[in-house]
């Protein structure tokens, strides 16, 4: 069982607050586009530029494709961590582009702009903290969200004006609340001294049915649009995929379960239980959930449940970056940690425990691979010591 470290010092609990203040902010950041309609039919599909497109939450959108790894270097570029450093400040922009001021945070290595090769033009129409509804087409149930209308009405759009081969879907994790449970974790590390996986396991699995519905009726709606543009089945491929674990397990984490090491300078404020539970048990459970709805509705399943096993935030064969130890794709982290405790001031909360630069450049690497295997469900994962040219399929 957890200890009790109620006596902790003022300082510890300074930093204890703020990273209490994130965790709690974190549903708000993870949960949360105007209306459209359908194209109508056509006689055949576009002969424009061929087009690769992704769709659906901030796993796949590019957030925190800002940071090479993490520092608790919170000055000037966080010991070369920073992109968005100018020299003089901070400029968000620099890699999200206009999608920062709106919180959609596409950035400039998102994994469909990670993957050139698959087709001329690379098309993200990805928003952080989107739900299936806002995939949705607007006539069918759709909702818009941060100032964008409904995705597939955007991918309508880019169907009729592109050769669209590729449309690759990450959508069901804040359907399933991602945000409230890790927020709950944090704060059960953090305050209540409890484990959270218990009654988190409870909650996903209430809400497990709506979303795995919602994530099938996205992929209806994504055939129904290009179907509208003219395009036959066989014109275009559909990827669905899961999600990677950002926590590692309990024995590959590097820093103490007691003491205030994990939360304030790692980043990873999670008893071992809980850490053990997300990486093996909630994490595979719905990368199979995903599996179930890819193969009911037939298009093809990228399995990233492994994808960062061994680059995780916190995980021994890691480390921060440092003014002595310059950020590095075989070294660093390749997940954002939780921006708080002694690094409250970073960036955004919302990119907290997503893919960073390096880990968007390997996604993109596996869905290069994928886009070479024209059947078939496959796990994408990386080799150890290697940049994102070390990813590498196995067969599921």
């Amino acid at each position: 069982m957890p200890e009790n470290r109620s006596s902790i010092s003022r300082t510890n609990a300074r930093w204890r607050g703020r990273l209490l203040a994130a965790a709690l902010a974190l549903p708000l950041a993870a949960t949360g586009i105007v209306a459209g309609t359908a194209a109508p039919a056509r006689a055949a599909a576009p002969s424009g530029p061929t087009a690769s497109v992704s769709l659906g939450d901030s796993y796949i959108s590019g957030e925190a494709g800002r940071w090479k790894g993490n520092s608790a270097t919170s000055g000037g570029n966080r010991a070369g961590t920073d992109r968005a450093w100018t020299g003089s400040g901070y400029d968000p922009s620099r890699i999200y582009g206009a999608t920062y001021a709106s919180g959609c945070d596409r950035s400039d290595v998102a994994e469909v702009r990670s993957a050139p090769t698959v087709a001329q033009t690379q098309i993200n129409l990805a928003c952080s903290g989107a739900v299936a509804a806002n995939v949705f087409r607007a006539a069918n149930g759709g909702q818009s969200f941060k100032g964008e209308a409904p995705q597939a009405d955007q991918l309508a759009a880019v169907a009729r004006l592109n050769n669209v081969k590729l449309v690759t879907l990450s959508i069901g994790g804040n359907d399933l609340g991602f945000g409230d449970v890790i927020s709950t974790c944090v704060q059960d590390y953090l305050v209540w001294y409890s484990y959270c996986n218990d009654d988190q396991q409870n909650a996903v699995d209430g809400r497990m049915p709506a979303a795995m519905a919602g994530v099938g009726k996205a992929l209806d709606e994504i055939r129904a649009v290009m179907a509208g543009a003219g395009y036959a089945a066989g014109d275009y491929r559909i990827v669905l995929q899961s999600y990677p674990s950002p926590i590692p397990r309990a024995a590959e984490i590097r820093y103490p379960e007691s003491g205030w090491s994990r939360s304030d300078t790692g980043g990873c404020p999670l008893w071992n239980g809980d850490a053990d539970w997300a990486r093996d048990s909630l994490v595979p459970q719905i990368s199979r959930a995903l599996a179930g709805v890819a193969k009911a509705k037939g298009v093809q399943f990228l399995d990233l449940s492994d994808m960062l096993q061994g680059r995780e935030v916190c995980s021994k064969a890691t480390r921060q970056a440092s003014s002595t130890s310059a950020p590095s794709a075989t070294t660093s982290e390749w997940a954002r940690f939780l921006d708080g405790g002694l690094n409250t001031s970073q960036g955004t909360l919302q990119e907290s425990l997503h893919p960073n630069y390096y880990a968007q450049q390997a996604l993109g690497r596996c869905l290069t691979l994928l886009y070479g295997r024209t059947s078939g469900d496959w796990g994408c994962r990386n080799t150890a010591g290697q940049d994102a040219n070390g990813m590498y399929l196995t067969a599921k």
